[in-house]
């Protein structure tokens, strides 16, 4: 490609866009390679660890889906409440052989959080763990049952079987387009109110298989995912990359670098994906050194800023393929992925190039503009990938997506005359820990309800680990009179998730403040880098 002069990057065309479903993906790869192992369930325990091959993965969500079609009609939305399981990745194949578009549930959310869930999205059924790491899950969804008239059906994975029982081979299953909808896949709002990023069946599929294509997994490739199923790292990236070529794909229950390592080492591992936090205590765990892992062909990590010296690190240590992914929900996910040929600046230091058939430009915010190379600005995508729009929120939808077609990131970027872009800023007001999204005005509006609190401001603090942490900065009611941080903190994990809830508290009297009166959020991180607040 010729030296940009603009900062547009026009569509690749050069690969086809495939007018798929979940469904047909799953029934494609089962007869080209019925008898190849599909699916491994990663447990701890060894003697526990189910597969499943193409033709059975297949025939299992079949009858699920037989099931499904038995309770819900299509286009009526399904909840999964659960950590990693089989049974998840049966259920996404099924909704999308039965056409029903599947609600992916956060396993941390707390009962409040579930309850905007399930009442935004208008949910008629749930599948649901009774209890994952602690979190009382079938207690928490007991306790709001009688607010959520629409809510019919509610089903333990306890008692999966008995549900799967429910359907029989004379039941059909109904014709999906590949621009019905798929997923609802809930990204924490600005405005303190989550918002459904509504995804269709050509953008998820699609966008999974050009995915596995640039990081190069094919049928002979095996994938370990550590990634969170309700993620779309997890369901998209992984599931619909993985499983759409025909690749072997470990999942497992929930992420732990010693159990990756064996994992990478007992089924002989290709490729990994992993947020950099992962990766990082991955390349710190005593057994990095005594496990085989010789078979590692490529690592993929994305969610958050990665360090160059974790790209250079794995790259030389493991002899592997390193490739950074940017991209979000709305995007189904992937907007950009490095190459192999990229180097390791370019992939730690840009968000490398696009993926076929996207587009990507930077504008103006203020004016809407293509702004020439160099400058700042934010980052627009378009494509077959692009979200149907927000769940029943046609305003936030015309916000994000205009009148051309154009998803607004928010994200502020500067791009090379090659196209590759460099975050420079957010427009968004957004904390990335660990891979995970979160947004400050949810946390705000709960502690504004305290009793104790007049103001707070919840910013994200810089952290080795986490990339960034979660601080709030608060002006008691009553300063002779404060809440404690531990009361503070106990009233944040009684109704948020656990990695939402800030990790450092700070007692402000006033806040920097801008002309119109509004929090200066940069300077309160500023003076907190200073050492300004206790």
């Amino acid at each position: 490609m010729a030296a940009l002069t603009e900062s547009y990057v026009p569509a690749d065309t050069s690969e086809p866009i495939l007018e798929t479903t979940v469904g047909s993906v799953l029934v494609d790869i089962a007869e080209r390679l019925p008898d190849k192992v599909a699916l491994v369930a990663g447990s701890p325990d060894p003697a526990e660890r189910r597969s499943w091959t193409y033709a059975e993965l297949l025939s299992d969500a079949q009858k699920v889906a037989r099931a499904l079609a038995t309770q819900f009609d299509k286009g009526d939305r399904l909840a999964i409440y659960s950590a990693n399981c089989p049974e998840w990745i049966l259920l996404e194949f099924a909704a999308g052989l039965a056409g029903v578009v599947l609600v992916t549930v956060n396993p941390a959310l707390q009962p409040q959080e579930l309850h905007y869930v399930l009442s935004q999205s208008r949910s008629s059924g749930i599948v649901y763990q009774p209890s994952f790491r602690g979190n009382a899950m079938g207690a928490h969804l007991e306790s709001i049952l009688p607010d959520l008239p629409e809510l019919k059906h509610v089903i333990s994975l306890a008692d999966f079987d008995d549900f799967v029982a429910l359907g029989s081979d004379d039941v059909e299953l109904p014709d999906v387009d590949p621009m019905d909808p798929v997923q609802i896949q809930y990204t924490s709002g600005t405005t303190g109110f989550p918002k459904g990023a509504y995804l269709h069946h050509r953008g998820i599929t699609n966008n999974g298989r050009l995915f596995a294509d640039r990081l190069q997994v094919d049928e002979d490739s095996v994938y370990v995912n550590p990634m969170p199923l309700f993620h779309t790292g997890g369901c998209v990236l992984a599931v619909m990359g993985a499983l759409q070529v025909g690749a072997t794909m470990v999942l497992m229950e929930m992420f732990e670098p010693g159990l990756m390592l064996e994992l990478s080492e007992t089924y002989k591992a290709t490729h990994m994906l992993g947020v950099p936090t992962m990766l990082i205590a991955t390349m710190e765990h005593p057994d990095m050194d005594t496990r085989d892992i010789s078979t590692l062909k490529a690592v993929c990590s994305g969610g958050s800023t990665v360090p160059a010296d974790l790209v250079r690190k794995m790259e030389e240590k493991l002899g592997v393929f390193f490739s950074v992914i940017y991209g979000q929900t709305e995007a189904s996910p992937t907007i950009t992925l490095a190459k192999e040929e990229d180097t390791p600046d370019d992939k730690a230091l840009t968000l490398g190039p696009v993926l076929p058939q996207t587009e990507i430009k930077v504008i103006d915010p203020e004016t809407g503009e293509t702004l020439p190379i160099g400058q700042q600005g934010e980052l627009c995508t378009r494509g077959y990938h692009v979200m149907l729009g927000y769940f029943e929120m046609p305003d936030k939808t015309a916000e994000a997506i205009d009148a051309e077609g154009w998803l607004h990131t928010g994200d502020l970027v500067s791009m090379d005359d090659r196209g590759y872009t460099t975050i420079t800023g957010r427009l968004k007001d957004m904390i990335i820990r660990g891979g995970e999204n979160i947004y400050p005005r949810e946390i705000e509006e709960l502690l504004f309800a305290h009793p104790k609190v007049a103001d707070a401001a919840v910013v994200g603090l810089p952290d080795e680990k986490w990339g960034e942490t979660v601080g709030a900065f608060v002006r008691d009611a009553d300063p002779d009179n404060p809440a404690t941080d531990a009361e503070l903190h106990q009233y944040c994990r009684d109704n948020l998730a656990p990695h939402k809830t800030p990790k450092s508290w700070y007692r402000v009297a006033d806040f920097p403040l801008t002309g119109s009166g509004k929090v200066q959020k940069f300077a309160i991180v500023e003076n907190w880098e200073k050492g300004l607040y206790s």
